[in-house]
């Protein structure tokens, strides 16, 4: 499970409104059917229209100044092993949502009217989406852009023999574009990966845009607070703030495995993905004491995964981390080389 939660952008590129956010959530719906579609949702209706979720988010922001955003976006990620889980991913993402906002409204540290908050003091829509493209930023991207440099040039030089402003073996030059292709590192049915090619398998995933402000329009509800739980004076009363978000991020993975009888692996936890990060040591150091089975499903749930944590390691930390990984690499390439591992 990957969750991301970011403010709405703000800038000269962006208006005050969401109308530009939630036309983006709706490009999956463009030439379908309408029983095809994928509507927005929010705890209680269904098949609500684009056009509602931007009157309600853009009215729902009283008293914020132009600078501060109106409202943030949550993008859930599932594995491909949690998606497997799941019998039905439309239905299923959309009750696990429901349980989700939950989690959400029990980080944070606050009071409304003196009680905590509730599920009903949130206005927010959620959308299902099916596909994902590949990004500038995906590794795989990166990790082609050599060959994808190359592969240009060569069609330029293609191109002005063409229209004669250079001599050249046209032929020979698609030569040595059809063996780059080839060569790149990152292939798809047979393909060099390019930015903005459908990645394929299931790729569900959730988006969900919340309202900064409380479903009354009253007061004001940051996950992005670095608050995490604090009390601040406020006209001379003492006023609870903050988010916390490892806790809600710990509370999405369990709600998640209770709803989906669930068995999480170790790389899978949020726990042990922030060990990798901060303490990565500590990380393997769990890791050797798996049984092997286990051992070798983490491995190959690291190698498979699109989540750039090795870039955010200190490269003291990220020296140490390696030599470790190598070592546990080649134990657990022996093990499912001499045992019946089913992965």
């Amino acid at each position: 499970m990957y969750i991301t939660i970011t403010p709405q952008k703000l800038g000269n590129n962006y208006s005050q409104s969401s109308a530009d956010f939630v036309g983006y959530l709706e490009k999956e719906n463009q030439g379908l059917e309408q029983g095809a579609m994928e509507h927005f949702f929010n705890q209680y209706d269904d098949e609500i229209s684009a056009d509602e979720v931007v009157k309600e988010i853009d009215g729902n922001g009283a008293k914020l100044k132009k600078t501060e955003p109106k409202f943030y976006s949550i993008t859930v990620s599932p594995s491909k092993y949690e998606l497997n889980r799941l019998q039905n991913n439309s239905e299923d993402l959309k009750r696990y949502t429901r349980e989700l906002m939950k989690d959400y409204v029990a980080s944070f540290n606050r009071e409304i009217n003196g009680r905590p908050i509730s599920i009903n003091d949130i206005k927010y829509y959620a959308k299902i989406e099916q596909q994902r493209t590949f990004k500038g930023t995906d590794w795989q991207i990166k990790e082609n852009q050599p060959y994808a440099t190359k592969i240009l040039q060569l069609k330029t030089e293609i191109r002005n023999i063409k229209e004669g402003r250079a001599e050249g073996n046209i032929k020979l030059l698609q030569k040595k574009i059809d063996r780059l292709e080839k060569e790149a590192p990152h292939q798809q049915d047979g393909k060099r990966i390019v930015q903005d090619m459908p990645k394929a398998g299931n790729q569900s995933h959730i988006h969900i845009i919340v309202s900064r402000k409380d479903a009354s329009n009253t007061f004001s509800l940051s996950p992005g607070s670095k608050h995490k739980a604090s009390e601040v004076e406020m006209h001379g009363k003492n006023v609870k703030r903050g988010f916390d978000r490892d806790q809600f991020f710990d509370r999405a993975e369990k709600t998640f495995d209770r709803t989906f009888v669930y068995q999480r692996n170790f790389a899978e936890t949020y726990k042990a993905r922030k060990d990798f990060i901060k303490n990565p040591k500590i990380y393997f150091a769990s890791m050797m004491k798996l049984p092997i089975n286990e051992r070798a499903i983490a491995f190959k749930m690291m190698k498979e995964s699109d989540i750039p944590m090795l870039p955010s390691i200190p490269v003291t930390q990220a020296q140490l981390a390696m030599k470790v990984f190598n070592r546990l690499r080649r134990g657990v390439d022996i093990a499912i080389k001499s045992s019946s591992i089913g992965i």
